[in-house]
């Protein structure tokens, strides 16, 4: 509660639902044991593979910048820890995460059992190039910066859909909410911020 006090709510998060859910999940259970005392820290950690679980007020304003009303199905890419994921499973009606590294997919599939969690399904695999089975998506969170917006994350954002992934260069970025309506798409820019580079086809090619 003092992090939902004091790094979300105190810093402008209103949506009483992502407050609720982020009261709610034991954030100390998604990270690994060496760390487990930061849990609750204002800043990313590392979860191992180059990647991290970020702070949690990232956590709390990319959710809220979705807008979910409990009936959508939700694509995320970068599953990590699996922590983001649980947000958007008490936020959403269906979760599809996609995760590049194994061990850290295999990682967040231990973690969601135990948590309880039956809404969230963990794809081993390319999320910058989203997961074509399952969509379209209302609504898709990438929790890694990109040079540009994939275009297959755009294509399978459904109508009335947001996508909301940080864009810029290695260093720094700009977390972006990319609308669709009626065909026509929208982009506004919605924080500064920084991110571990996304991997893959559409991504950064990094060795």
């Amino acid at each position: 509660m003092q992090m939902v006090e004091g790094q979300l709510r105190r810093r402008g998060i209103h949506d009483e639902r992502v407050l609720e859910a982020m009261a709610t999940i034991p954030r100390e259970k998604f990270v690994p044991d060496l760390i487990r005392a930061s849990s609750y820290a204002d800043e990313p950690l590392s979860i191992g593979h180059g990647q991290t679980i970020s702070q949690p007020y990232i956590t709390a304003l990319m959710a809220e910048l979705l807008e979910l009303t409990g009936g959508e199905k939700v694509l995320e890419v970068g599953t990590g820890c699996g922590y983001h994921a649980v947000v958007l499973a008490m936020l959403a009606r269906e979760v599809i995460t996609v995760e590049i590294v194994g061990e850290l997919a295999a990682t967040a599939r231990r973690n969601l059992a135990a948590a309880g969690i039956c809404n969230v399904t963990v794809i081993t695999g390319d999320g910058s190039v989203g997961y074509p089975p399952e969509a379209p998506y209302d609504a898709i969170s990438v929790a890694a910066a990109a040079p540009a917006a994939p275009p297959s994350l755009v294509r399978q954002l459904a109508d009335g859909g947001r996508l909301v992934i940080p864009v810029g260069s290695l260093d720094a970025q700009e977390l972006r909410v990319i609308s669709r309506s009626g065909g026509q798409l929208t982009t506004r820019a919605a924080s500064a911020c920084r991110f571990v580079p996304l991997r893959g086809g559409e991504g950064w090619a990094l060795n």
